[in-house]
């Protein structure tokens, strides 16, 4: 055997990261990062003191031809990650999509393209279309860490976006997601802004408008903050994760669904923005507007009609704030071909009696099956909104919506619908006459007697949420009084459920801080002399007080055993005898001062101009309090308004 020998060389270094393989076995960690990419690194593990990787570093892993960016947590322990593992949480390894233990390689990331644009957003500058188009296809592709991203959304609050920003915002998200198109001329779709418990109009509002026939595919998101989502209340009743292609053909069928919309991908980077947004309670005009407005194009809406609560507690708590974010969405929906249709609803205190997903399905149900017990304020502003919808169809005449949807559901037409959409959604036996609520229940009761003049949302949401809503579907509260309500002491304001004592115990601690409500002592001023629910009107009529006095002075000219006429109406119906006085008090339409008045201008036949000319109010105003006395009356035309109003106020 001949061996060859030769003399030793020398042999250019190597640098030590390069001699070690950047690659690694893919673990799966089970932790939740909500919405944020986090990879796991072994301290002792040879690539990560080898390419110097530091804590909250971003890294790109690549396998399979596909690659996330992620941002480095280091652990110590064995137990979580191996030397030789890298750990991915949920969302990334489900963004990865390979096996578990599948060979990855890890690498340093470079920057996103789009940091640039960061910058001079926290530095105060307006950005470009293409800035706003760069930011977001970083953000839906998780390249922003969470520090990154809560720079973004301070940065947007702290300098309020202009119009034009909120539209380059908005645009940038629907492309940053897939785009429906239902190769329809018309499908509709409803909204509301939210901050409101119970409110669960969107799951009356889908089966009527397709019951009319039109197109309603609603894909809704589920509670972040609050007690219930439309997807968590609708669980309740059929399953809402389904495949898109499974949704489509339930839609065809049935002209409307009622599902999660998490499996369509619309408007990704909105669910990120999302995850930092909440837990900092920001919500800014801009980027609400862009939220909703991103994901309803996305969804393939060509009509949307808008609901904007206003009260003391609700998101929006003056008529002045709501015509401005109304103006910024119609703005931003008209660059977007959007036709929106927005209207400004009472918010001063819960819709429905339940909050809490199964508290909230019965509600829904009872509304639908016209059941006696139903809510009437949830199923009214229901078929309000149902109305404004149906009249997007070109073939209904403006202002008879409301009849027409009041006629889908009184006939039945609209719980047959609901009930094909549960049927087709894999229906859960849902039976609202005994619902499974939580077991573990306690009482708040009234400190004192008093009627309602005040409820906190925001602090009821909260007790509700400290029940366990809606992770615990038969948790929630109950209310048992509303606005107006004359209550003894002792008399139960609402009932807490909870399915886990610990839920039950934070829900009481809360409970026992702050009620939620506040009782007055209205009936003590009415009593004092009769000439309050007049002072009360007047003040009303003048105008500057604030929210919280507006509502009381409200509540002291629509008192249970006071007559609605007031001021110029009052004067108008003066001679009627007492006997119609007294019927009208028991039947009539509590209509606030304000209303008064310009009912009195509508039964002249003035039209919207003069009659904000006369009372020194924008036409805008005028046609928000026109819209609430049609409500109130039941009506859906100025013309059967006027008809009403003349059988009540006679003579006038």
């Amino acid at each position: 055997m001949h061996i060859e020998t030769s003399e030793p060389q020398d042999i250019p270094a190597v640098p030590v990261s390069s001699q070690i393989p950047s690659q690694l076995a893919l673990r799966r960690v089970a932790i939740d990062t909500w919405r944020e990419n986090v990879a796991y690194l072994h301290r002792d593990c040879a690539v990560y003191r080898a390419e110097g990787f530091q804590a909250l570093s971003k890294i790109e892993v690549r396998a399979n031809g596909r690659h996330i960016l992620a941002t480095v947590n280091v652990v110590d322990d064995a137990a979580i990650v191996g030397c030789n593992e890298l750990g991915l949480s949920e969302d990334a390894f489900a963004q990865l999509d390979v096996e578990n233990g599948h060979t990855v390689s890890v690498t340093q990331a470079e920057p996103p393209e789009s940091m640039g644009a960061l910058f001079r957003k926290i530095a105060g500058e307006r950005l470009t279309r293409a800035d706003y188009a760069a930011i977001v296809r970083d953000i839906a592709g998780h390249h922003y860490s969470k520090i990154e991203l809560t720079a973004f959304v301070v940065a947007c609050n702290r300098d309020e976006l202009d119009r034009e920003e909120v539209f380059f915002l908005s645009d940038a998200m629907v492309a940053s997601g897939r785009r429906l198109d239902w190769h329809e001329p018309l499908v509709v779709d409803k909204h509301c802004i939210g901050g409101i418990p119970g409110n669960r109009t969107t799951m009356l509002v889908v089966p009527i408008v397709a019951a009319h026939g039109m197109l309603c595919p609603k894909t809704s998101s589920r509670a972040i903050t609050s007690p219930a989502g439309t997807a968590d209340t609708m669980e309740v009743l059929a399953n809402v994760e389904l495949p898109f292609e499974q949704l489509a053909d339930i839609v065809r069928d049935y002209r409307g669904c009622l599902a999660w919309g998490g499996t369509a991908n619309l408007s990704p980077a909105d669910d990120v923005l999302i995850s930092v947004e909440r837990p900092l309670s920001i919500d800014s005009p801009g980027q609400m507007v862009a939220s909703i407005l991103s994901k309803k194009v996305a969804a393939g809406a060509t009509h949307l009609v808008l609901d904007i609560p206003i009260g003391p507690t609700a998101k929006v708590r003056s008529m002045p704030e709501a015509q401005r974010l109304r103006r910024l969405f119609e703005y931003v929906a008209r660059r977007m071909g959007l036709s929106l249709d927005v209207v400004i609803t009472d918010g001063r205190q819960p819709v429905g009696n339940g909050i809490g997903p199964v508290l909230e399905a019965r509600d829904v149900m009872r509304v639908l099956q016209n059941d006696p017990d139903a809510p009437n304020d949830l199923r009214q502003k229901a078929l309000r909104l149902a109305g404004r919808l149906i009249e997007c169809d070109p073939d209904v005449r403006g202002g008879d919506g409301y009849a027409i949807a009041r006629d889908i559901l009184d006939s039945g037409r609209a719980l047959r619908r609901m009930e094909d959409i549960i049927t087709a959604q894999g229906s859960k036996g849902f039976d609202h006459m005994h619902p499974k609520l939580g077991p573990l229940t306690y009482e708040v009761c009234a400190p004192n007697s008093g009627t309602v003049v005040g409820i906190d949302n925001f602090q009821i949401a909260r007790v509700a949420r400290l029940a366990g809503a809606p992770k615990v579907q038969g948790a929630g509260v109950d209310l048992m009084h509303k606005l107006g309500a004359t209550v003894a002491q002792g008399d139960v304001l609402y009932r807490v459920h909870a399915g886990y004592p610990a839920d039950l115990e934070f829900a009481r601690q809360a409970s026992a801080r702050d009620i939620g409500y506040r009782l007055g002592l209205m009936r003590s001023l009415l009593d004092a002399h009769p000439e309050v629910p007049d002072l009360a009107s007047d003040a009303l009529r003048t105008g500057g007080l604030d929210s919280m006095t507006a509502f009381q002075a409200d509540l002291l000219c629509n008192a249970p055993g006071i007559s609605p006429l007031s001021g110029t109406a009052a004067h108008a119906a003066s001679h009627a005898s007492a006997s119609r006085r007294e019927e009208r008090d028991a039947d009539g339409p509590l209509l606030t001062g304000r209303e008064l008045d310009i009912a009195h201008q509508l039964i002249l036949a003035q039209p919207n101009k003069l009659i904000a000319r006369s009372l020194s109010l924008s036409p805008e105003t005028v046609k928000w309090h026109l819209s609430n006395i049609y409500h109130k009356l039941g009506v859906a035309s100025r013309h059967d308004a006027v008809a009403r109003l003349r059988r009540l106020f006679p003579g006038s």
